[in-house]
């Protein structure tokens, strides 16, 4: 999968990226990320991406022509490149839309910034996707919140085969249970003696009940 990030400040990136399970991904050529600075596309000597909002108003919108323009150069990698535009508007990101996102193989994820974006952009999107329900300075953070869930979905990725499928919302409804690890007992609080035991069967019925619905 190729992941390409059209985004004013691509330094953000650098440590999400290069870290954990993503950075793993990169390394073992599960996916592929690619930064495209949205600056390089601006207008005029001083690279111009935004500017004041027609009917007044307070802050700067991103100008149409450097997003469109970044968009479809990063779209010659892969014209069938699914283009996500992250946006407050957007359709809430859930487990199950990033297990749908996680099968496709390349998108491109357009960060906006600043008071938003000239609504025609979003004719040149496929998608439209919030992260939740209140305000953030831009669409980096979504972006990588994105980029992080659907890559530990890709097969090879984590480091159980079942990892993924055993995990919190895996089937849209529950929380995954309570984990316990050593030492059997931390300051009073004892590892639940079910989990001592051994019996698989035993095991599983106390993890299935101790899974709440989301």
């Amino acid at each position: 999968m190729t992941i390409q990030i059209i985004t004013l400040f691509p330094e953000m990136f650098d440590g999400v990226l290069n870290n954990s399970m993503l950075w793993k991904a990169q390394d073992k050529k599960l996916v592929e990320y690619k930064l495209v600075n949205l600056r390089d596309f601006g207008l005029g000597p001083r690279k111009t991406v935004d500017d004041t909002p027609y009917g007044g108003g307070d802050g700067m919108v991103l100008k149409p022509e450097p997003l469109v323009a970044a968009i479809e150069s990063a779209q010659k990698t892969n014209k069938k490149a699914q283009v996500i535009l992250m946006t407050p508007r957007g359709e809430k990101f859930s487990q199950a839309k990033a297990q749908e996102l996680a099968q496709l193989q390349d998108m491109i994820l357009v960060c906006g910034r600043y008071e938003g974006y000239d609504e025609r952009v979003t004719k040149f999107v496929d998608q439209q996707i919030s992260i939740g329900d209140y305000v953030l300075t831009g669409g980096e953070l979504p972006a990588m919140v994105v980029v992080d869930a659907i890559t530990r979905l890709i097969p090879g990725v984590l480091g159980g085969e079942t990892s993924a499928a055993n995990e919190s919302f895996a089937d849209g409804q529950t929380v995954e249970h309570p984990q316990y690890t050593r030492p059997e007992e931390f300051r009073g609080e004892k590892v639940p003696e079910v989990l001592l035991g051994g019996n698989h069967g035993e095991i599983a019925k106390w993890r299935a009940k101790q899974s709440k619905k989301s």
